[in-house]
């Protein structure tokens, strides 16, 4: 039997209860598909000790902005995912569980959302499952030997779970750098494979950094504003929000003792063979923030701001060290590789050409030519903060808008 419902959101994460909000408000029929057995599963996948990176201001889902008293602190993974449960409960949004879409073709009158176990018929389809789908692991992987014990960052959890020996991190984004980091401040001997990921000050000139890139205008970006349209898939920051957020610098890991590698080639039994781009990793980072904080001070000077001065440290350590090519992982003591190498996401689901070549939708702020069929929730959707708790609702609610006015 085939249910007639007027709007199906597919996804319960916050592009998904940011549009049900908005939705509910306006008085129409609804439901959200979403494929786990509870509320925010995306935050339950993240580790014991895991924080938001962004501070508290910039919790804003519709109707439960931060009202607290620490704007600048950082939520603990419990306390996200408490958010959302008492988000929807709050809201008595109509979210099922355990429904996993399988397909969503055009009828006549629509769409037919199909799941394992029901079909239904919808006037609107809004596409919410975000972009960090499958963990994204490199096929080369399989040549590792069975003694080498590997897995996604996604399924981290804490140090004691691994089993005894160094650790290898392939990725330095913002998981990689947190989990290498939360390794070796145990006493772990850890090698961190490095990627192109930008650094970050946590804070600068007496404020975090995330209120001078409001202040800048970065959140509002396009993607006409990057190099080029695939930039908007680049690496996250290196940062953390853990023990009221520090900020994060490869440099220092060296310090620390952490042996800083380039991106691994290839992998074979018990060795990998890596890129002579260490260096170059390194520069890009050094000089992402450079630029940055050349780009606050001038607006400092021309708004004529009461900021102290500051002069951030000029770590080098990882130019010093002796860049590896080759490394046999049983020699070096490493039984553990965490691959913090992202996720890779897939509409496959959508049964309409409405992808670009590199599988992400062409759509206007989240409305595609296909009516009734929207997207949300996804970075630089409209803007860079279009996939981040401090913006998805204002896509959510263009998205309401556009599913209301297009039955008048």
């Amino acid at each position: 039997m085939t249910t007639h419902v007027d709007t199906i959101i597919i996804g319960g994460g916050q592009g998904g209860l940011s549009t049900s909000y908005y939705l509910k408000q306006r008085g129409r029929e609804h439901i959200i598909l979403e494929q786990a057995d509870r509320a925010a599963k995306a935050w339950r996948e993240r580790w014991d000790s895991f924080t938001l990176i962004t501070p508290n201001w910039m919790i804003r889902l519709p109707g439960a902005e931060y009202q607290g008293d620490n704007p600048d602190g950082f939520t603990s993974r419990d306390d996200i995912i408490a958010y959302f449960g008492d988000y929807i409960k709050r809201f008595d949004l109509p979210i099922r569980y355990g429904c996993r879409v399988t397909s969503v073709e055009p009828i006549k009158l629509g769409y037919l959302v199909t799941t394992e176990k029901q079909k239904f018929e919808a006037a609107n389809v809004v596409i919410a499952t975000g972009m960090f789908q499958q963990p994204k692991i490199p096929a080369f992987s399989a040549n590792l030997s069975a003694e080498i014990h590997q897995f996604h960052s996604s399924e981290y959890r804490n140090p004691k779970a691994l089993p005894d020996g160094a650790a290898l991190v392939v990725g330095s984004a913002q998981s990689g750098c947190q989990i290498a980091e939360e390794l070796y401040q145990t006493g772990r001997k850890v090698y961190l494979s490095v990627g192109s990921a930008p650094r970050l000050p946590r804070r600068y000139r007496g404020k975090d950094i995330t209120r001078w890139l409001h202040e800048l205008g970065f959140n509002n970006r396009t993607v006409e504003n990057l190099p080029t349209p695939k930039a908007k898939f680049a690496g996250s920051a290196h940062g953390t929000g853990k023990d009221g957020g520090h900020t994060i610098n490869l440099h220092q890991f060296a310090r620390d003792g952490v042996v800083l590698l380039g991106h691994i080639h290839s992998a074979k039994g018990t060795r990998i063979v890596l890129a002579p781009d260490l260096k170059e990793s390194l520069a890009k980072a050094d000089k992402f923030e450079a630029d940055l904080v050349k780009q606050i001070d001038e607006y400092v000077e021309r708004k004529e701001l009461d900021a102290p001065t500051e002069t951030l440290p000029n770590l080098r350590d990882g130019y010093e060290a002796k860049e590896i090519l080759e490394l046999d992982l049983k020699s070096a003591g490493i039984t553990t590789v965490i691959w913090a190498t992202s996720y890779k996401f897939d509409f496959g689901l959508v049964k309409l050409p409405v992808f670009d070549e590199d599988g992400y939708p062409v759509q206007k702020r989240g409305v595609t030519e296909f009516p009734g069929l929207y997207f949300v929730g996804l970075p630089f959707l409209h803007t860079v903060k279009s996939g981040l708790l401090v913006g998805v609702g204002d896509d959510a609610a263009h998205i309401a808008s556009a599913i209301t006015a297009k039955d008048q």
